[in-house]
């Protein structure tokens, strides 16, 4: 039962920062483009980190081998929306050439 806990608690994690680091990528493309890019960074920045604050109070209260599970979590989310928007960024060939081979 507790496996099932500590798979839950993982598996949340990778949402959460799926929204998070997901939602830091969509507001960069939008703030280029906005003449307000500080309301948007900062806006998003608490929107986004309320989100998951309140996630993981959520989902493992006060248990900590939940919180380290969620966090394992939030860090292999971020691991796959950093590879899965670079392949797919506006600026895939020019940023592949700046750096030296």
């Amino acid at each position: 039962m507790n496996e099932l806990r500590l798979l839950s608690s993982l598996l949340i994690g990778v949402l959460l920062g799926a929204v998070f680091f997901g939602g830091l990528w969509w507001t960069v493309q939008r703030a280029m483009s906005s003449d307000r890019v500080a309301l948007w960074l900062f806006g998003s920045l608490f929107l986004r980190t309320g989100i998951v604050l309140a996630g993981f109070y959520l989902a493992c209260g006060d248990d900590w081998q939940r919180w380290l599970a969620a966090l394992l979590g939030f860090g292999l989310a971020r691991v796959v929306v950093t590879r899965v928007t670079r392949i797919t960024g506006p600026d895939t060939e020019t940023a592949e050439g700046h750096h030296a081979a």
